[in-house]
């Protein structure tokens, strides 16, 4: 039996409400479609098939095409997997921007803190190798100026505090803080007209559930599976020089402590 050709509307398959107001392709089911000017349209809900219905003239094409959303990739993966490697290999390639989650949430409070945090980077206490004040009167690094920023506490905002107690205790961001940085991916300049990688998020069932309660939806998401063996091959080397370093510096420490206890004794 000869069946009679459908004719689709102009986003196809996809949800053209999804498209006009957030500018994600979301595929439209068969159990919520309309017809408008001869033209079959698919809708996600019943509720965005109800609002084209109102005013259908404001999701159609009118003198030129409508316009397909860029490539927005979610790439996942385990620390070490070398996500951010191919991330930037990618975006060069694709001509997309590089979005490091956990890099960026650091240059949030960057300003604050003055120095990344994190599990990893904790170990680098620099008040573990703070001069006791009643050296300090011989040593030659520290000026006055610095002993007064040493002293000024910094305040972080309740954003700001839960931003360092995910860095820091992978403790999960609340839904008010993301809701003050994921959506402008998807939905201002210059990421919306141009596309994204975005490297390490979702990290979690909850904040994957965020992005479609949201209608974030990427057009792929890729997750980079790596033996153990490999993770240890590349993560052990500068692992080891961090301990060396720290190593130098705690030595050199202790000689300019008894360099200076002399120097007081005298």
């Amino acid at each position: 039996i000869k069946q009679k050709k459908r004719h689709m509307g102009d986003t196809k398959h996809f949800c053209p409400v999804s498209l006009k107001e957030n500018f994600v392709l979301y595929p439209g089911l068969q159990e919520h479609a309309a017809k408008y000017k001869e033209k079959i349209y698919y809708f996600s809900t019943s509720e965005n098939r109800d609002k084209f219905l109102k005013n259908p003239e404001e999701y159609v094409a009118h003198s030129e095409p409508l316009q397909a959303p860029p490539l927005r990739v979610c790439l996942l993966g385990i620390h070490g997997a070398g996500k951010s490697t191919c991330a930037r290999q990618i975006a060069d390639k694709l001509g997309i921007f590089h979005i490091q989650f956990e890099e960026y949430l650091q240059e949030l409070i960057l300003p604050k803190t003055k120095r990344k945090v994190g599990p990893s980077l904790d170990e680098d206490n620099e008040d573990d190798y703070k001069i006791p004040e009643e050296l300090e009167d011989f040593s030659q690094t520290i000026t006055e100026t610095e002993k007064e920023k040493t002293k000024q506490e910094v305040e972080l905002t309740d954003e700001e505090e839960a931003i360092k107690a995910n860095l820091v205790y992978n403790m999960e961001l609340p839904p008010e803080v993301l809701d003050k940085i994921v959506p402008d991916w998807w939905k201002k300049e210059p990421f919306r007209s141009t596309g994204f990688i975005l490297d390490g998020f979702p990290r979690t069932v909850d904040e994957a559930r965020y992005l479609s309660e949201q209608g974030l939806y990427p057009d792929v998401a890729v997750y980079i599976q790596v033996e153990e063996d490999d993770i240890l091959v590349r993560l052990l080397p500068p692992c080891l020089k961090k301990w060396k370093d720290r190593r130098r510096k705690k030595r050199e420490y202790k000689k300019k402590l008894k360099e200076l206890k002399a120097k007081k004794r005298v």
